[in-house]
C-alpha cells in the first residue's frame, strides 16, 4: 500500500518535471482524447447494425426478388443487386457520403452545426468528397458517441439497397449496362438530396419537423415511386397480363420465403440501428418492427382470403415486408399499440394498391416494388403524423396531442412525402428518358424471350437438359392446340 508520504513525494516529481519542461521552452498540450470519449456498446450495435442491414441486401433481396422471377432471370437480378452495391460503395467514397451527410459538425470540415444555413437544405457542403478528412476520432452532431466512419458504413449499406429495390419493378428486361447508369445518376441525383432534406440536421424537411425515423421517405418512397416511373418508360413485360402470377409465374417461392426471412432480421439493424446507440429507443424500435411486421402479414393474408378464397404463402410474404415498410418511418416514434395499427392498416392497404397497380392501371410493376414500397412508406409517413406519441421520443402525432400541434406534425409528414415523391418522379424520369433517347433502356424482344440470364450473362441456372425438357413440353402443347 502506497503511504501518504510515497504519494506526496510523487506528485512533487512530476510538479518539478512540469516545471522543467516550462523552462526548456517545452508547451503541454492536453487535448480531449475524441476516442476515449465513444461509447463501444454504441459502436459494436452500429457495426452490427451495418452488417444487417447490408446482409438484407445480400443475400436477403437478391434471394427474394430471384424466387419471384422466372427461372431464365434469376441470375440477371443477382447481377444487377451485386453491381449495385459495388458500385453505390465506389460512388459513396467519391461522393454521396458527402452530398448526404455534410457538414458533420466537427471540427475540421470548414462548418460548425451552429450556423443557420439554408444553402445546405437540399445537398451537402462536399467536404467529405472522396471521403477527406474523416479521421479515426471524427465525430458528428448526429452521432456523437460512435466514430464517424461507422456512422459513414451504416449509411451507406442505406444507399445501397435503396436503388436495389428499384430492381423489382423492371425485372426481366431492362439491358444492364443502361441500369448502371440510371442507378449511377440516380444515387447522386435523387437518393443523396432526398437523405440530406430528411435526415441532416440543415436538411430542409428536418428543419421543418418531418418524422422518417429509418427511411420511409428516403428509402422506400423514393424507390417505389422511381419503379413506378421505369415500369411506365420501359413498358410491360412481353406478353404481361394484370393476372401476373399466372403468366410469368414466381420461380421458386420457397426462395422468396428465405429472401424475407433474411429481410425481416436484417431490418432489426435497419430500424433499430437508426437510433444510432443500443440504448431504449433502439429497444423500441425493434420491438414495434416485430410487432408491426408480424400484424401487417396476417392482415394481408386475411385480405387476400376474403378476394381469392386461399391463403398463401406468397400472400404473406408480401404483407410482411410491407409491415416492415410501413413501421419504417414510425419506429422509433410510436408506442406498440401505434406498430400494431401500422400492421394492421398497411397490410390491408398496401394488398388493395398492389392490386390496382395491376388490375386498374395495368402497370407491370413485375415484384410490386411500387405496390409495397412506396405505398407502405407513404401509409406509414401519414400514419406517423396521427401515432407519434412524445413519451416515446419528441414528436406529437394528432393521437396524443392537441389538435394545433399534432395537425402540424400531419402537415409536416404530407410535406415530406410529397416532396420525395415529386423529386424522385421528376428525378428519376429525366434520367430514364435520357437514357432510353441516346442508348435505350429495353433489351430486344428475342433477348426477353431467351432469357437476361443467357442473353446478357451467359449463363444459367437452367440445366440443358431442363431447357430441352421445358421446349418439348411447349411442343406437345402446341400441337395439342
Amino acid at each position: 500500500m502506497v503511504t501518504l508520504e510515497e504519494l506526496l513525494s510523487k506528485l512533487a516529481d512530476l510538479s518539478q518535471q512540469l516545471v522543467l519542461l516550462k523552462d526548456s521552452g517545452t508547451t503541454l498540450s492536453i487535448t480531449r482524447n475524441l476516442q476515449s470519449n465513444f461509447n463501444s456498446g454504441d459502436t459494436a450495435w452500429m457495426i452490427t447494425s451495418s452488417a444487417l442491414v447490408l446482409f438484407m441486401t445480400m443475400p436477403g433481396l437478391a434471394i427474394y426478388y430471384g424466387g419471384m422471377v422466372s427461372s431464365k432471370n434469376v441470375l440477371a437480378v443477382v447481377m444487377q443487386i451485386f453491381s449495385i452495391t459495388c458500385l453505390i460503395t465506389v460512388l459513396w467514397l467519391a461522393f454521396g457520403y458527402s452530398l448526404a451527410f455534410t457538414p458533420t459538425g466537427y471540427h475540421d470540415d470548414g462548418l460548425s452545426l451552429q450556423e443557420n444555413e439554408f444553402k445546405y437544405a437540399v445537398y451537402g457542403n462536399g467536404s467529405r468528397l472522396w471521403l477527406r478528412g474523416m479521421q479515426l476520432n471524427s465525430y458528428g452532431s448526429l452521432y456523437q458517441t460512435v466514430p464517424e466512419s461507422v456512422y459513414c458504413m451504416f449509411q451507406l449499406t442505406f444507399a445501397i439497397i435503396t436503388p436495389a429495390l428499384i430492381c423489382g419493378s423492371f425485372a426481366d428486361r431492362m439491358k444492364y449496362w443502361p441500369m448502371m447508369l440510371f442507378i449511377g445518376c440516380w444515387h447522386l441525383a435523387v437518393y443523396c438530396p432526398i437523405a440530406h432534406a430528411l435526415w441532416h440536421p440543415y436538411g430542409a424537411f428536418f428543419v421543418l419537423g418531418s418524422a422518417d425515423y429509418a427511411g420511409g421517405n428516403v428509402v422506400h418512397i423514393s424507390s417505389g415511386v422511381s419503379g413506378l416511373v421505369a415500369a411506365l418508360i420501359v413498358g410491360n413485360r412481353k406478353g404481361w397480363k394484370p393476372k401476373d402470377y399466372e403468366t410469368h409465374p414466381p420461380h421458386n417461392i420457397l426462395l422468396t420465403f428465405m429472401g424475407m426471412s433474411m429481410l425481416w432480421v436484417g431490418w432489426f439493424g435497419f430500424n433499430a440501428g437508426s437510433a444510432v446507440s443500443a440504448g431504449t429507443n433502439a429497444c423500441y424500435a425493434m420491438l414495434a418492427t416485430m410487432i408491426a411486421t408480424a400484424t401487417a402479414s396476417l392482415s394481408w393474408m386475411l385480405t387476400e382470403v376474403v378476394f381469392r378464397k386461399k391463403p398463401s404463402v406468397l400472400g404473406m410474404v408480401n404483407g410482411a415486408i410491407a409491415g416492415l415498410v410501413c413501421i419504417t418511418p414510425g419506429s422509433g416514434y410510436v408506442d406498440m399499440n401505434g406498430a400494431f395499427f401500422f400492421g394492421l392498416i398497411g397490410g390491408c392497404l398496401c394488398y388493395f394498391g398492389a392490386q390496382a397497380k395491376h388490375h386498374l392501371f395495368k402497370i407491370d410493376d413485375a415484384l410490386d416494388a411500387f405496390g409495397v414500397h412506396a405505398i407502405g412508406g407513404i401509409i406509414g409517413g401519414i400514419l406517423t403524423g396521427f401515432f407519434a406519441n412524445p413519451a416515446v421520443n419528441t414528436y406529437t402525432g394528432v393521437f396524443y396531442g392537441s389538435t394545433y400541434i399534432g395537425g402540424h406534425q400531419l402537415a409536416y409528414q404530407m410535406a415530406a412525402i410529397c416532396f420525395a415523391i415529386g423529386w424522385a418522379v421528376i428525378g428519376s424520369f429525366v434520367i430514364l428518358k435520357t437514357i432510353d433517347l441516346t442508348i435505350g433502356l429495353r433489351v430486344s424482344d428475342k433477348d426477353e424471350e431467351d432469357g437476361l440470364d443467357s442473353s446478357l450473362h451467359g449463363e444459367t441456372i437452367v440445366s440443358p437438359t431442363d431447357s430441352v425438357k421445358k421446349h418439348a413440353e411447349e411442343l406437345q402443347i402446341i400441337n395439342y392446340l
